[in-house]
C-alpha cells in the first residue's frame, strides 16, 4: 500500500488497518472483509442517486465507443451544449452561461478568474480584491484556499496565498447550538462585507464568495436574512456575489440549488460533485448573461475572449455521465424526494443530542453536522469516532471534530433509521472508549 500517497488521510494509521471498499450498490458499500456499510454522506456529498447506477455506466460506455475525446479549445461536440442547456433549466434567473471545468476546485478558480476578467473587460481592472469567509471551503487549489477559511488547509501554504483577499467572520454563534434550520440571530454578520468595503474601498472589490451552507467545515447554516443582506451589500457596491454550490447544489438543500432554497440569486455559481453522481469528475461555473456578454464583446472579432480552460473541460465521458444524471434527477424527482425526506432526517439527527460528548447538532435539507467534544487536540475525537462508526457499519465524512451526514436522496425512511441508529451506536462506543 505504500506507493499510494492518499489525500486528506493519516497514511501511517490507514495502512496499518486499511478500510478498502470493493463494491457499492444503492445506499451501501461493501469493504474488503465483506462487511456492508451504509453510506451516510453520499460518498463525499457527490452520489445522491446512490451507487451502481447502470444508466450512467451505460451512457459512459456508449459515449466512449463513439467519441472518447475531443479537445475543448476551438472544437467541441454536441453533448456539452446539450448538458449546458439542461443545467440552465435549473439555475435561477439569467444564470445561463455554463463554463465546464474538471471538479469543484477548478470551478472555484474559474469563478475567481471570471470575476476579475469581467471587471478588466469593463475597464475596471482596479477591482482585484476578493472577500471570502472564515471556515469557508472552496477546494484545494491556491485560489480556493486563499479565499477559503479553513486554517489547517491554509497555514502550510500561507507564504504563497493570493494577495488582496479578505475574510468575513463565519456565521456560527454560540447561541446557534442545537438549532434546526436557519438561526434567528446573526444576519448582521453580513455587515462584515460593508466593513471591509469601507476599509479598502468598495470600488476595489471584485467579488464576495460564500457557500450558501458551509459544508465541509460542518454544515454551518446561514442565519435568517444573512444571504439576502450579502446580496444587498454587493448590489450597493457593484460587487459580484459568487455562491459555491459544489456541495449544496443539485438538491442537497431540497431545491435545485441553495440559491433557490434561500431565495438569493448570485452572479456566479460553481457546481460539481452530484452533477455526475460522483462517477466521473466534472465541474461547472454558471454566470449571468451580462458577465458572459461583457467578456465576449470586449475581444476583437475572431480572438479568444477568455484565456482559461482545461484539457478535461467538459470531455465526452464526463458529459455523458452528466446527461444521464440529469435524466435520473428528472425521472426520479430527486429534488422533491430530498425535500420530502428532510424533516424526517433532521428529526432523527436531532434525536442524538442526548448522547454524552455531543456538543452541537446543525442541519438543513439533507445535510447535517454533529460536533463532538474536543479531546486533547482538534481532530482527534472526530477521527477516533469516525473509526468507531466504520466498525458499526456506517461510512461518513468527518472534518476535525465534526461528523457530517448527507444521505443519498434515494434513501427510504428505514435507511434514515439505520443511519441514526448506527450513529448512536458508534458515537456511544467512542465515548465509552
Amino acid at each position: 500500500l505504500e506507493e499510494h500517497w492518499m489525500p486528506f488521510t493519516s497514511n501511517h494509521d490507514f495502512k496499518e488497518n486499511p478500510r478498502l471498499m470493493v463494491k457499492a450498490k444503492g445506499v451501501y458499500y461493501t469493504d474488503h472483509h465483506g462487511k456492508q456499510l451504509i453510506d451516510a454522506s453520499s460518498g463525499l456529498f457527490c452520489s445522491p442517486a446512490g451507487h451502481g447506477r447502470t444508466e450512467i455506466r451505460d451512457a459512459v460506455y456508449k459515449q466512449l465507443g463513439e467519441l472518447d475525446y475531443v479537445q475543448p479549445f476551438q472544437q467541441g461536440y454536441a453533448g456539452s451544449f446539450e448538458l449546458a442547456r439542461k443545467i440552465t433549466k435549473h439555475t435561477p434567473e439569467d444564470l445561463n452561461r455554463v463554463f465546464f471545468t474538471m471538479c469543484g476546485s477548478s470551478a472555484v478558480e474559474t469563478a475567481i478568474k471570471t470575476a476579475v476578467a469581467y471587471f478588466k473587460a469593463k475597464g475596471e481592472g482596479h477591482r482585484s480584491h476578493i472577500v471570502g469567509r472564515e471556515r469557508g471551503y472552496h477546494g484545494m487549489n491556491i485560489g480556493g484556499i486563499s479565499v477559503g477559511g479553513m486554517v489547517a488547509n491554509r497555514k502550510t501554504f500561507s507564504n504563497i496565498l493570493m494577495p488582496n483577499v479578505h475574510h468575513m467572520r463565519h456565521t456560527h454563534l454560540p447561541e446557534h447550538a442545537f438549532v434546526k434550520g436557519e438561526p434567528e440571530t446573526g444576519a448582521d454578520l453580513a455587515d462584515d462585507l460593508e466593513r471591509i468595503a469601507a476599509n479598502i474601498g468598495a470600488e476595489n472589490i471584485a467579488a464576495c464568495i460564500v457557500e450558501p451552507v458551509a459544508g465541509s467545515t460542518g454544515t454551518l447554516v446561514p442565519p435568517k436574512g444573512y444571504l439576502k443582506r450579502l446580496r444587498k451589500i454587493c448590489d450597493k457596491h457593484g460587487i459580484l456575489l459568487i455562491f459555491d454550490e459544489v456541495i449544496t447544489g443539485w438538491g442537497r438543500m431540497g431545491e435545485p440549488f441553495g440559491a433557490q432554497a434561500f431565495g438569493v440569486t448570485p452572479d456566479i455559481m460553481t457546481m460539481a460533485k452530484a452533477i455526475t453522481n460522483g462517477v466521473v469528475p466534472l465541474g461547472a461555473v454558471v454566470s449571468r448573461e451580462h458577465i458572459y456578454d461583457t467578456l465576449v464583446d470586449a475581444a476583437p472579432k475572431g480572438a479568444i475572449e477568455f484565456f482559461h480552460g482545461y484539457t478535461y473541460s467538459g470531455i465526452p465521458c464526463a458529459v455523458a455521465a452528466g446527461l444521464a444524471m440529469q435524466d435520473i434527477m428528472e425521472k426520479e424527482n430527486l429534488f422533491q424526494r430530498s425535500k420530502d425526506m428532510s424533516p424526517y432526517f433532521l428529526d432523527g439527527l436531532f434525536s442524538l443530542k442526548d448522547i454524552e460528548g455531543v456538543i452541537d447538532i446543525r442541519g438543513y435539507g439533507m445535510m447535517g453536522g454533529i460536533d463532538l467534544r474536543t479531546d486533547e487536540r482538534p481532530g482527534k475525537a472526530g477521527y477516533a469516532c469516525f473509526k468507531e462508526l466504520f466498525a458499526a457499519g456506517l461510512s461518513l465524512k468527518a472534518t476535525g471534530d465534526c461528523l457530517i451526514i448527507a444521505p443519498p436522496f434515494i434513501s427510504e425512511k428505514h435507511h434514515i433509521d439505520e443511519i441514526i441508529e448506527k450513529l448512536r451506536t458508534g458515537i456511544t462506543n467512542y465515548m465509552k472508549g
